[in-house]
């Protein structure tokens, strides 16, 4: 039986998230959607390597002698020397429990991409030339795609006979019109850089906004949606009849929110300035902006908690943070609203919108006549569940979905699999 035939049976799908020095991984039924298992390994060619490995779903147990990782989990330290040598180790950790990389349930393996340029619009099933265009988009995303070409070679390295499909963070976002794409640049110099909006989180932002659909008891197709993906990293999007028709992340994730370190909007000549008057290298601009700014330069923290305990105790420099946070969110929202014309509903997601209530409730305060209130006591409560979180009869909904990107990836994987079948070149 070929890898494709046994498509037919099998159910599981491996995610895999290849970072620099990183690997992290989910082990999906596609039958439920429920996880198999979970890890990640870090420190990747560092002296000391460590491999965390959990059973969420049945529990685990750890009788091979390791230390706990925590409740149904094993703990591995040591060092693995390469990407290779990290995922040898996950392969054994998921035979150990009886689901390696071997078993003919395991249907295909599925590959967070960050940037796939214009080219893919949609999950690819990975071959010779997708990695090669994928390779192409380096100078698009330097810190993001060499690694995950790694991941991607060493596991076609390891199961070369498995279909592998590469999903891209930017794929939900090329459906954006070319006016809202397009900088206002001259466009011979922005098509030969390849210069435009591309966006991130697209696997996200997929993902919130056809389940805020289902919260409404709608088709995506029919509802209009802002989702609000506010981590440490953060975007919004403007979602109409479920394709992406606005971003605020742009060429590069550097673009739109205030974030836990990332500027965000700021006038392009800033970056001048600091060049001719502070005598900075175009290096220490890119640190500064990138590493430097958004929440932690602001007030020092770039952990909305601790920001919030802060102006608990009377900070004015944490204050003024989640003031300028909060104005950035709002002038986003009025945006988007503007641009879909009628919005159904706002979502938030991600580590500080699903759990930051406050957030929530700063970021709607005001806008009433966009449709937006919040019901305090629902906003409040703290819940793994897509939830709406504003009062009955509220024109435009206000939602909280949890955001769950590998769940999006392994499902955009089986469906890619099981409707083509090419010989892998």
């Amino acid at each position: 039986m070929s890898s494709y035939d046994a498509v037919d049976t099998a159910t599981r799908v491996l995610v895999l998230n290849s970072g620099s020095s990183s690997l992290k991984y989910q082990l999906l039924d596609m039958r439920d959607g429920s996880r198999l298992a979970v890890g990640m390994v870090e420190r990747i060619g560092e002296k000391t390597s460590r491999l965390v490995h959990t059973l969420p779903e049945s529990g685990g147990d750890s009788s091979d002698g390791g230390s706990s990782g925590g409740e149904g989990g094993r703990e591995r330290t040591g060092r693995f020397a390469d990407h290779a040598k990290a995922l040898e180790a996950v392969a054994d950790e998921l035979a150990h429990d009886g689901i390696g990389l071997d078993s003919p349930e395991l249907a295909a393996i599925g590959h967070r991409v960050v940037h796939g340029g214009l080219r893919f619009s949609v999950p690819a099933l990975i071959d010779n030339g997708v990695l090669a265009e994928i390779e192409r988009l380096v100078p698009l995303a330097p810190l993001h795609n060499p690694a995950n070409l790694l991941g991607i070679r060493t596991a076609r390295a390891l199961r070369p006979d498995l279909p592998q499909v590469a999903v891209f963070d930017t794929a939900f976002h090329t459906t954006m019109p070319e006016y809202a794409a397009r900088y206002a640049i001259d466009t011979a110099t922005a098509d030969a850089h390849r210069i435009r909006r591309y966006g991130f989180h697209g696997t996200s932002h997929a993902y919130v906004s056809r389940r805020t659909a289902e919260l409404l008891g709608k088709d995506p197709s029919e509802v209009n949606v802002i989702v609000l993906h506010l981590g440490n990293g953060a975007s919004a999007s403007a979602v109409a009849g479920g394709r992406c028709v606005d971003t605020s992340m742009g060429l590069t994730p550097l673009e739109g929110l205030v974030m836990g370190t990332r500027s965000g909007d700021i006038d392009p000549a800033v970056t001048f300035h600091l060049r001719r008057v502070a005598g900075m290298s175009v290096d220490e601009i890119d640190e500064l902006l990138n590493k430097k700014s958004g929440l932690v330069g602001l007030c020092g923290d770039n952990d909305m908690r601790e920001i919030r305990r802060r102006i608990d105790e009377g900070d004015e420099r944490a204050r003024l943070a989640f003031d300028i946070y909060i104005h950035r969110l709002k002038k986003y929202i009025g945006a988007y609203s503007a641009v879909l014309g009628r919005v159904d509903a706002v979502a938030f997601t991600a580590g500080v919108g699903e759990n930051a209530a406050e957030v929530r409730e700063a970021a709607v305060a005001g806008l009433e006549a966009l449709g937006l209130a919040m019901d305090a006591k629902r906003n409040t409560v703290r819940s793994g569940e897509p939830r709406i979180v504003s009062p009955d009869g509220a024109r435009t909904a206000v939602a909280v979905v949890p955001t769950d990107e590998e769940l999006e990836i392994a499902r955009q994987t089986f469906a890619l699999i099981g409707e083509d079948r090419p010989a892998i070149a």
